[in-house]
């Protein structure tokens, strides 16, 4: 897996894109040059556009890669993003590469017990500790030291003495270059622990009760 420092020196030049959390947030990184962020509080089928649209002298057909946060997190801002990109390559062929939200916030704190979480629905929790990779647990099983990201949504109660740490993603990753937390990917599209299941069923006609 490689880190940032590696993709810049490879590709030049990346984009930046994660809708995980409620702040969209888009860099324009070039090797040598100050990084460019914007970041916005808006749905994402909006804000991902706009926030490209602000970036300084970034043209999309010049993009020499592009990176984006896979999740845990917003579901429907990943898919946004994922959809941007499915288009954006299909115009112009360039490597795709994701990162996990969870994991980025873990390897940026200096602790390395810490469990980083996310809500998972159906009462469970996305968790991410550097000892264990990316798990999915119940309420009951999470030990240790436990912080959410800001600005994830969350539908359970958070387990008792949960903190929030930022979600701030230009820090994160500055802090991150050197940590092999990327992995190129051909389909771009928002994770999942598992593919969902649906049941099926039978159409019957609805008849009155036999007297």
């Amino acid at each position: 897996m490689p880190c940032l420092s590696a993709l810049l020196a490879e590709h030049r030049s990346l984009l930046v894109l994660d809708a995980a959390s409620t702040r969209i947030q888009v860099g324009w990184l070039r090797a040598g040059e100050p990084a460019q962020w914007i970041e916005l509080d808006d749905e994402a089928n909006v804000a991902v556009f706009r926030a490209v649209e602000h970036l300084a002298g970034l043209q999309i057909d010049r993009v020499g890669a592009f990176a984006f946060c896979e999740g845990p997190g917003s579901i429907l801002g990943i898919r946004t993003v994922a959809m941007a990109l499915r288009t954006w390559t299909l115009l112009a062929p360039r490597p795709v590469y994701r990162y996990c939200s969870l994991a980025l916030v873990a390897h940026a704190s200096d602790r390395p017990d810490l469990s980083v979480i996310a809500d998972a629905r159906r009462d469970t929790w996305h968790v991410f500790a550097r000892a264990d990779g990316l798990r999915r647990l119940p309420p009951g099983e999470l030990r240790g030291a436990l912080v959410t990201p800001a600005g994830f949504r969350s539908w359970s109660p958070l387990p008792p003495a949960t903190g929030t740490t930022p979600y701030a993603v230009g820090q994160l990753l500055e802090a991150t270059a050197a940590a092999e937390l990327f992995s190129r990917t051909e389909a771009a599209d928002a994770f999942l622990h598992e593919e969902p299941s649906y049941a099926t069923w039978t159409p019957q006609i609805h008849r009155a009760p036999a007297p």
